[in-house]
């Protein structure tokens, strides 16, 4: 059934095999679907100590130093560090205040602390500077989504797909919004989607699955198909559990969907738009106020 392709995959199909995968609870004794966090790579570590080393005593213009400020942002926010990561974008913007891409990634930021207005406002500049810059789109939708605007948010996830029909996560998070407005209409829609998308293309299961054309066992089973070393079944883990949470919240089974979250945030990719934000559904779901960080940093 499964492409096995690395001794790591065997092991991890002896243990589901043992295990048993046919239970009530979608295989929460299989020992791969606890995921084992991410650490944070020892390139990244190096690229943050010298791109320091250069702010600090190097000669730069300020175009250069915004750039090097941005590039220690990302690796900052790759390595799960966000307020140093948006205290870099924000010294990138005053001394280059035309870097889209900071203004994308300040938006971000501002979603997760629950600034929606000001979220707006960055990646309207981004959009602004950069009217091709197809990130913003799915990140303007996320943030108006978050905000109770699926409405608005339809639009910009309908743009962003329109780049690229062929992507499974740009159908899954049109579809996410477009439900909230009718779940007759975004299942319609969801089914016309489906048949732009690749057979042979993993995460093609995902949209599958909210569809209703496999289980969710089946969802998680599929995180082995040809599954080519640990980082990507962290990848996969921390996707499918994203999704998996959002549909049992859609079924109104808060419990399960926190349980799915904490998963989400156990893998540690936090580059991944998923782990950004798993904490922010739970704050969501528990009822809890987000951070509303002002902008310290200007």
């Amino acid at each position: 059934m499964f492409s096995v392709k690395s001794g790591v995959v065997a092991l991890i199909l002896a243990l589901l095999t043992l295990s048993g995968c046919a239970t009530t609870q979608p295989s929460s004794s299989a020992a791969w679907l606890t995921p084992e966090p991410l650490a944070v790579p020892y390139r990244t570590e190096l690229a943050i100590a010298r791109l320091t080393e250069i702010l600090q005593r190097a000669e730069l213009t300020e175009e250069q130093s915004a750039r090097l400020y941005y590039d220690r942002g990302v690796m900052y926010d790759s390595a799960g560090l966000r307020s140093l990561a948006r205290l870099d974008f924000m010294r990138a913007l005053r001394l280059k205040p035309d870097m889209a891409d900071a203004y994308n990634f300040v938006g971000i930021h501002y979603t997760l602390s629950g600034n929606f207005d000001q979220a707006y406002e960055a990646f309207d500049s981004a959009l602004e500077l950069a009217p091709d810059y197809e990130y913003a789109y799915l990140n303007r939708g996320i943030a108006l989504y978050y905000a109770g605007r699926a409405d608005l948010a339809v639009p910009d996830f309908e743009r962003f797909l329109q780049l690229r029909p062929a992507d499974p996560y740009r159908v899954v998070w049109l579809y996410l919004a477009e439900s909230d407005l009718s779940a007759a209409a975004a299942n319609e829609r969801l089914a016309e989607n489906l048949t732009q998308l690749a057979a042979d293309d993993w995460a093609t299961n995902i949209p599958q699955f909210y569809h209703g054309d496999i289980s969710e066992q089946q969802l998680l089973n599929s995180i082995l198909n040809d599954l080519s070393g640990p980082r990507v079944l962290a990848e996969r883990l921390c996707e499918v559990y994203f999704y998996l949470a959002k549909w049992h919240e859609a079924k109104r089974r808060p419990e399960q969907a926190i349980e799915y979250y904490k998963k989400v945030l156990a893998t540690n990719v936090y580059e991944f738009v998923e782990h950004r934000y798993a904490r922010l559904e739970m704050a969501r779901l528990r009822g809890e106020a987000l951070s509303g960080e002002t902008d310290e940093f200007h």
